[in-house]
C-alpha cells in the first residue's frame, strides 16, 4: 500500500509539475528537456495501471477485498476513466484462457502484426462510455486553465494533450509492448507459454514496473508487481527472450 500511494502520489505531482512547465512555460523548457519530462510522465501514469492490475490479483489489500477492489476502481479511473469491472474480467479471461482465441488480450493470427494486435488489444477495453468521459475530463480540465491560469483556448488544448492525452498514449503502447505482444507474441505457432524478457532488474522496472517478467507473472499471478525480480531469480530466470526483433516475422501492421 505505500508503493501504490507512492505511485498515486508521483502521478499526481508529475501532473501538476507538467502542467506547470508545460502551461505557464516556467522554465522554458527545450525539446529534449520535454521529451524527458513526458516520458517521466508516462511511466507515472503507468503506475496508476500497474496499482489497478495488483488490485484485479487481489494482493493490494488481500485482508479487505472491497477495499481492495474500490482502490483498484479508483487508480483505473484516474488512468484513463476504465471501468474496474470490464477490465478485471478481461485480465482473469486473460490467464484463465491465456493464448487462445478467448483470451482478449492475445491475437491468434500468426499474419498480424503488432498495430493489429494493439487495436484488438486496446477494442477490448475501450468503451464509447469510457471514451466520453475521458474527454469530458479533458475538457473540464483545459476549462480549468483557461479560467484559472488565464491561458488562451489553443494553449490551455496543447496543455491537456501534451500532459495528459500524449502520456497515457504512450502508456497505453508501454503496458502492450512489454506486457503482452513481447511476452506473448510466439505463442502464436503454438510454442508453449508465456515467456520473460531478458532484462536487468533496474531496465525491468523502467521498461514496465517488471512487466516484462511475464512468465513469473503467470507462474505467480498474486506476486506484486515490486516481488517479480524475487520471483525470476527463484525461478532461474528460464524463459527468457532479448529484445533483439532483427528476425522477428511479424509484418506491419
Amino acid at each position: 500500500m505505500l508503493l501504490a500511494a507512492g505511485i498515486v502520489l508521483g502521478w499526481l505531482l508529475s501532473l501538476v509539475a507538467l502542467f506547470a512547465l508545460v502551461a505557464l512555460d516556467a522554465l522554458g523548457l527545450a525539446g529534449g528537456l520535454l521529451a524527458l519530462a513526458v516520458m517521466a510522465r508516462t511511466l507515472a501514469q503507468t503506475g496508476l495501471f500497474i496499482v489497478g492490475h495488483d488490485a484485479m490479483h487481489g494482493v493490494l489489500l488481500p485482508e479487505h477485498p472491497r477495499w481492495n477492489d474500490r482502490l483498484g476502481a479508483a487508480s483505473l479511473g484516474l488512468y484513463a476513466a476504465l471501468p474496474y469491472g470490464r477490465c478485471h474480467r478481461n485480465h482473469l479471461r486473460h490467464h484463465r484462457e491465456e493464448a487462445t482465441p478467448g483470451d482478449p488480450d492475445f491475437h491468434p493470427d500468426p499474419h498480424a502484426g503488432p498495430l493489429r494486435w494493439y487495436g484488438r488489444f486496446m477494442g477490448g477495453y475501450l468503451s464509447s462510455s469510457q471514451m466520453a468521459r475521458l474527454l469530458v475530463g479533458w475538457m473540464g480540465l483545459t476549462v480549468l486553465l483557461h479560467s484559472l491560469a488565464g491561458l488562451g483556448w489553443d494553449r490551455a488544448a496543447h496543455s491537456v494533450l501534451l500532459c495528459c492525452t500524449l502520456p497515457l498514449l504512450l502508456s497505453s503502447l508501454q503496458l502492450f509492448l512489454v506486457g503482452t505482444y513481447l511476452p506473448h507474441r510466439q505463442q502464436r505457432s503454438g510454442s508453449g507459454g508465456a515467456t520473460s524478457l531478458d532484462l536487468p532488474v533496474w531496465a525491468s522496472l523502467l521498461a514496465c514496473y517488471h512487466f516484462g517478467y511475464h512468465r513469473e507473472h503467470h507462474e505467480a499471478p498474486t506476486v506484486p508487481w515490486f516481488a517479480l525480480p524475487r520471483q525470476r531469480l527463484a525461478s532461474g530466470g528460464a524463459g527468457s527472450v532479448s529484445l533483439d526483433t532483427r528476425n522477428c516475422s511479424d509484418r506491419l501492421p
